[in-house]
């Protein structure tokens, strides 16, 4: 019930003061005249009984012309609720059919425009037709009688049984007040106090309606009694929880008072939420086989979280930290297929060569089936993009039948994302490891770290050293995260890195990792590859059908050589991808039959071709040389140009070179200049000459030890004046001894050779034994030569006939030579001067 006050100020501005309106005054009011026709007033959620007062605000504009003239007439309107409270504009279907005539005591104008009256219910009618909508609604009705079904004891009975239980409801409620009791004792019509109360109810406005719309008394009464009684229950359930929870309380305990109070509500309710949630989390604790140390953390902490209040930011904290502990698969491994012909086989469909990486974990495989447990070795693939490191990984994982957890570490700068967070932090997570480890669902994945050589480090930790606990077998049985603060055993992971480059890589780091070298693919290899792999991919994600598509192996290799400039096959598989997307364009015109791609035709798919054999490009003049270098995306072949010009002996090197090549230009200079005479070079061709090396490619910086043989076979080629050999490249550092000393990145070269259509290429003599790991179909037909010494080289690498005697070549005038003679004794300095440009 509400609302009783406002309703008892209404008694002392009115005469019409319910409590003291008689049974005879009552029924003069409830059997008035209805008229044939009401204006309609509609209410929101207000039920207007008999002979009851109610203040209403008016601000609908049509209710306000409603009001208005009646308020002018005879002040008498119809007034009847609408179904939906929050209809601004109701139809006449959205309003109910059962209404009451009511009375207009008193209109007030508000400030804001709108208007507040007084009305008094009179008697019920039932709305026959609506006439208008507009400018209000006006309706046709009939009378709606409520009907007295019962007198005498039976009657006197129910009225007094609804004022006691009214009674009860008032003494109960802290917001009725006591005079609400005085008021329903001095009502003496039983069907006005039927109405009072039901107009003060509780309840909904549909139940008042249900109340309203009820002829009989008898029923009317059941109705009130029942909506009196679940009211009392509440009243006497909640006082029930307050005694239950009353204590001696200070405002600190306020909050607890209040946690108290809904905990007794939910066990009244049978929703005791938080208690489930623990004894859920205490059961997945129990079920599951956690190690000792785990199993007493999460009971710490499960009664760390009994105690800690639901509202408490700590006790989201401890939840999440129960449930990742809860999540970790402890001791919980997938079955290995130690089958060693399947795994084979798996290796083989996915990947065409790579017969070294497939040895090594056939191994790993042999070993693991004869020991039955072993620590899992640290695998690192290194080599150029596009070779197939990553979906390597995941051939390894579906071999040994384990699941596949891959995460990049390109740009990580944060030690804590290896480590985790500390818990006091908010937002606070495991590292990606104990995440990957999750997600897997299992202690025994094939992880893969991809890009372990793009983690950076800055004021927030390194994380590669970080990484040196999770990538040493000797100590991932014991991992430990900042987050869980629990040793974890990562030691039966397959962990595999992928990486581009060594360089960036610190050696502790490196150490730890077993490196298997992916160069990349032959000619016949890329073919393979494309015809068994790529091809069927492609023509698959592009809609097509195998019928509809052939490309000839002949395309494939123009494709390769003319399109392609690569150790991996990323770009072969996007120009395979461009020729189906052709076909398919047309087969979508309607060109429909099977297409078969010549090798002539990769003009109409892919354009002019993109690139050239690097051979073509030489000039057939002294000065040039081939050389081989190593690139983080494989092998490159680079020329190395030289020039002379009249000057005092200087030495200009372009090009973006580094330091140790510049060395090697200083040391072929040296070289040659102790040598001169074995090499018919003029005397004077060192001291009234400039040097000028180029390396193209000038916005590409380049440095390293193993150009120091091509500088040395371009400077003698200019100053002998004898052509470097056509289809020859060479690498390999060099000494003022005359030593040619080995270098790395062999394979890449002699691949990068093989590219650019190269048919014999010069290495240092210790790097044979690299040589004998390079397939012998990767070496084909290309000639290998081993140097030792830096003597025999220009006879090997420069054509026996000069192009111009060097005598007439570098021959100076006389006065020439006096004018340098003179410009030498007027420099400060005599040292030699090179030029950096």
């Amino acid at each position: 019930m509400a609302n009783f006050e406002d309703i008892q100020d209404q008694f002392d501005d009115f005469e019409q003061a319910i409590p003291l309106m008689s049974e005879e005054e009552e029924k003069e009011l409830t059997q008035s005249e209805v008229p044939d026709e009401l204006p309609i007033l509609p209410l929101k959620n207000t039920v207007l009984f008999p002979g009851v007062v109610v203040p209403i605000t008016v601000g609908r504009d049509r209710s306000l012309k409603l009001v208005k003239e009646a308020y002018e007439s005879d002040k008498t309107i119809g007034v009847v609720s609408q179904k939906d409270e929050e209809n601004e504009d109701p139809e006449s279907k959205g309003l109910y059919e059962v209404g009451t005539v009511a009375q207009i005591l008193k209109l007030i104008k508000m400030p804001d425009g709108s208007k507040s009256i007084v009305i008094q219910g009179k008697t019920t009618f039932k709305v026959e037709e609506f006439l208008q909508k507009d400018p209000y609604f006006k309706a046709t009705v009939e009378p709606y009688r409520q009907e007295m079904d019962i007198e005498g004891v039976e009657l006197d009975a129910s009225i007094r049984s609804v004022k006691e239980t009214a009674q009860k409801i008032v003494n109960l409620s802290p917001n009725i007040p006591s005079e609400a009791s005085v008021a329903i004792n001095n009502i003496n019509s039983p069907n006005f106090l039927l109405n009072f109360i039901s107009s003060n109810l509780n309840v909904s406005t549909s139940d008042k309606q249900e109340v309203l719309e009820i002829r009989k008394f008898s029923e009317r009464m059941e109705q009130v009694m029942e909506f009196l009684n679940k009211e009392l229950q509440v009243l006497n359930l909640s006082e029930e929880i307050r005694t239950k929870v009353k204590s001696d309380i200070d405002e600190q305990q306020r909050d607890f008072y209040l946690r108290q109070q809904m905990k007794a509500i939910q066990e009244a309710l049978g929703e005791d939420g938080e208690h489930q949630e623990i004894a859920s989390l205490r059961k997945r604790a129990k079920e599951k086989d956690l190690p000792e140390e785990a199993q007493e953390t999460v009971e710490k902490e499960l009664k760390r979280l009994e105690r800690t209040p639901n509202s408490s930011p700590n006790h989201g904290v401890i939840h999440n930290y129960i449930e990742w502990i809860l999540d970790l698969p402890w001791e919980k491994y997938s079955d290995d297929n130690l089958d060693l012909e399947n795994a084979q086989d798996v290796l083989d469909d996915d990947h065409y060569g790579l017969d070294k990486v497939k040895k090594r974990i056939i191994e790993y495989l042999a070993v693991l089936k004869l020991k039955k447990d072993m620590k899992a070795p640290i695998l690192c693939f290194y080599g150029p993009p596009g070779v197939g490191k990553t979906s390597l990984g995941k051939s390894i994982a579906r071999a040994l039948n384990r699941k596949f957890e891959r995460f990049s570490l390109g740009g990580i700068h944060d030690e804590a994302e290896i480590r985790g967070h500390r818990r006091t932090y908010i937002g606070a997570l495991p590292g990606r490891i104990l995440r990957a480890m999750k997600k897997a669902g299992t202690s025994n994945p094939v992880m893969m770290l991809d890009e372990i050589d793009k983690v950076g480090s800055d004021y927030r930790g390194d994380p590669t050293s970080a990484l040196l606990e999770v990538l040493d077998p000797e100590q991932n049985d014991s991992f430990a995260d900042n987050y869980l603060e629990l040793e974890y055993d990562l030691s039966n992971v397959l962990f595999i890195a992928t990486a581009n480059s060594l360089d960036t890589i610190p050696a502790p780091l490196r150490d730890r990792m077993e490196i298997i070298n992916i160069s990349g693919y032959t000619l016949q290899e890329k073919t393979q590859i494309a015809k068994e792999h790529l091809m069927p991919k492609q023509i698959k994600e592009n809609g097509l059908k195998d019928e509809q598509i052939e490309i000839k192996d002949e395309t494939i290799r123009q494709i390769i050589e003319k399109y392609t400039r690569e150790s991996g096959v990323r770009s072969l598989e996007r120009e395979i991808g461009s020729v189906c997307r052709g076909v398919a364009a047309k087969i979508a015109k309607g060109d429909e039959g099977t297409h078969v791609v010549e090798a002539d035709d990769l003009q109409e798919y892919l354009g002019k071709r993109k690139y050239f054999s690097e051979v073509a490009e030489r000039t057939k003049v002294p000065g040039v040389a081939t050389g081989l270098a190593w690139t983080p995306y494989g092998g490159d072949i680079l020329f190395i140009e030289a020039s002379v010009s009249k000057g005092t002996g200087k030495l200009h090197i372009t090009g973006q070179l580094g330091d140790v090549m510049k060395e090697s230009a200083m040391l072929a200079m040296s070289y040659l200049k102790a040598h001169s005479d074995e090499l018919n070079i003029p005397e004077g061709a060192f001291k009234y000459w400039d040097l000028h090396i180029h390396v193209p490619k000038g916005a590409v910086p380049k440095d390293g030890p193993s150009a120091g043989v091509s500088i040395f076979s371009a400077v003698a080629s200019i100053f002998t004046q004898r052509k470097v050999k056509g289809t020859l490249a060479m690498t390999g550092e060099i000494t003022l001894r005359g030593l040619v000393l080995p270098v790395g990145g062999i394979k890449e070269k002699v691949l990068a050779a093989k590219r650019a259509g190269i048919e014999k290429v010069l290495l240092p003599q210790k790097n044979e034994k690299d040589v004998a790991e390079i397939e012998e179909d990767v070496l084909g037909d290309l000639e290998v030569e081993y140097l030792e010494r830096m003597d025999p080289l220009l006879d090997i690498v420069l054509e026996d006939e000069a192009v111009r005697d060097p005598q007439k070549r570098f021959k100076v005038s006389e006065s020439y030579k006096k004018k340098t003679s003179e410009n030498s004794e007027s420099s400060d300095s005599t040292e030699e001067t090179i030029v950096m440009e």
